[in-house]
């Protein structure tokens, strides 16, 4: 097999990865944010070489799967199609990314756990912060109402995390594996 055929190979095994990874979020339903999210990107940031497919794999999956949810499971909760999550979530994705790009340039499963949990920190903090600026209603627009909004998030931050973790080891070990399997899909 050529260099670029293994290449190949690698991206697309990568890619179908994460995008089997997006599918699961319809297996996920009954458990408030235990998802695939923060691990995909991880896991892309990690292993793409071109580092702009570790946005695009991971938010194409991520966008397919949430218009799917929200127009078809979800679809009692709005009052027309939706076109894509929350705002907040994808700007949490893509700071996942990134900091995939910063700690993950060496994959040791050290550093994919201290990226999962950084990583659900992360989500935590961008996506309610988005509540709390959202929320006209439920939170008041002061330090204290910001704390009741992450306060009120902490349950979920906890799911966030068993998900990042979960799907992490997932992504991260099978691939180990895959390498080990097939070692000319280990670059380098």
């Amino acid at each position: 097999m050529t260099e670029k055929a293994t290449f190949n190979l690698r991206f697309g095994i990568v890619a179908g990865l994460i995008l089997l990874a997006a599918a699961s979020r319809f297996l996920m339903l009954g458990i408030p944010n235990v998802s695939p999210i923060g691990a995909m990107g991880l896991f892309g940031a990690a292993y793409f070489t071109k580092k702009y497919w570790a946005f695009i794999i991971p938010l194409a999956g991520l966008w397919l799967t949430d218009v799917l949810l929200n127009n078809i499971v979800y679809a009692q909760y709005f009052d027309s199609f939706q076109w894509m999550g929350s705002p907040w979530v994808y700007l949490g994705f893509a700071a996942i990314v990134l900091l995939g790009m910063g700690l993950l340039q060496k994959v040791s499963a050290g550093r994919v756990v201290l990226a999962s949990v950084l990583a659900s920190s992360l989500f935590f903090l961008i996506t309610n912060f988005g509540v709390w600026l959202g929320s006209f209603s439920i939170y008041p627009k002061t330090v204290s109402g910001l704390m009741a909004c992450y306060a009120a998030g902490i349950p979920f931050f906890w799911n966030t995390l068993v998900g990042d973790l979960l799907f992490c080891g997932i992504l991260f070990g099978g691939f180990a594996l895959l390498q080990y399997r097939f070692p000319r899909l280990a670059l380098g």
